[in-house]
């Protein structure tokens, strides 16, 4: 089989933070098995021999995956082991917060990316850098939100504001905290790219919600579950969302890894995002899927979300990349996703 050409050569090594994500780990698969080696920063070793000892036990005997102890993102120098002799960093990891306090959540998730982009610079092995931001940085995920396009300036300085201003808040103030983390951090990588002129490509990844494959039961657990609670009739996920964008955790990998690997991709904000939709619209997979279960009734409160996003780039680096045309259905990532939820979780 054929492969692009690339601006590192096979069988060099990646970095790829948080490893043990869905995403992640999805982007390390097939990074493996475009002949590229693997290093896997965690911060837990024990809790992540899954990766070594089972999913990728073949590319682990082999010596093409490796993990690497990074137990603070956010620490001086966090990132200087895991960085040295690597072509490519794809930085997926996060500090995910549930906390109202921005003091709390913004400055370490901006300082978690100075700090790796700063060890990149002093590595001159490095060719490529990517940053997963999200959806939530270019743009206001509420519902109810004001139609809003992500072209390439677009940034969500609402969620900054909000998320800084003094009481009395808004119901789910941390939701608009973690939103003004994504802006903040990637507005950091691009302030970086800016005064320093690194010597790397960088370019920046940002999903919708991620639904898909998972493959280990733990991608099942966190943050939301939303195939799983709906499938076991828990209504409060429909309290909480009333519309998302979905998109399939395969297609967010190929994304990552076009940005790492493609010459001609650097300095793009790649907007990740595939098919509008909301919980009644799963749930109607589920019914349609599992006609011999009693699926929960529709929510009332569903909506859609009135954004858009440029989307000629990366639909050409799927084609490119994945020998695909266009988005992976809803359908199909959630019916995929169901099959892990059946696998580890047949009862709730």
């Amino acid at each position: 089989m054929s492969f692009p050409e690339t601006v590192i050569p096979q069988g060099s090594w990646v970095l790829i933070t948080g490893v043990t994500g869905h995403v992640a780990a999805h982007t390390a698969k097939k990074l493996l098995q475009r002949g590229f080696k693997v290093r896997g920063s965690v911060r837990d070793l024990e809790a992540a021999q899954w990766l070594t000892q089972d999913v990728f036990k073949s590319f682990a005997d082999r010596g093409d995956l490796e993990l690497v102890h990074v137990p603070d993102l956010g620490a001086k120098n966090a990132f200087d082991e895991a960085i040295t002799g690597v072509s490519a960093i794809v930085h997926i990891a996060s500090i995910l917060s549930f906390s109202n306090n921005p003091r709390e959540v913004i400055p370490p998730v901006v300082k978690s990316v100075t700090s790796i982009l700063d060890a990149a610079a002093r590595e001159p092995s490095v060719k490529s850098f990517v940053y997963t931001s999200s959806i939530a940085a270019a743009v206001d995920i509420t519902p109810g939100a004001n139609a809003q396009h992500a072209g390439p300036d677009a940034w969500n300085d609402k969620a900054v504001e909000v998320a800084w201003a003094p009481p009395p808040h808004l119901e789910n103030y941390w939701h608009m905290v973690y939103q003004a983390s994504k802006v903040e951090a990637e507005k950091a990588v691009w302030d970086f790219v800016k005064k320093n002129k690194p010597h790397y490509n960088v370019n920046v990844v940002s999903p919708a919600t991620v639904l898909g494959e998972a493959l280990h039961q733990k991608h099942l657990l966190s943050p939301y579950p939303w195939l799983k609670n709906l499938y076991y009739g828990k209504a409060e996920i429909g309290a909480l969302f009333q519309a998302i964008i979905h998109v399939d955790v395969q297609d967010v990998a190929i994304l990552h890894v076009a940005a790492a690997l493609d010459p001609d991709c650097n300095g793009a904000r790649i907007q990740a995002w595939g098919e509008h939709c909301n919980m009644n619209d799963i749930l109607a997979i589920l019914r349609k899927t599992y006609p011999g279960r009693n699926i929960m009734d529709d929510f009332d409160n569903q909506t859609k979300l009135e954004v858009t996003a440029d989307s000629e780039q990366p639909l050409a680096l799927l084609k490119k990349w994945g020998s695909q045309e266009g988005w992976t259905s809803l359908e199909k990532s959630a019916i995929k996703e169901m099959q892990g939820v059946l696998k580890w979780f047949p009862e709730n």
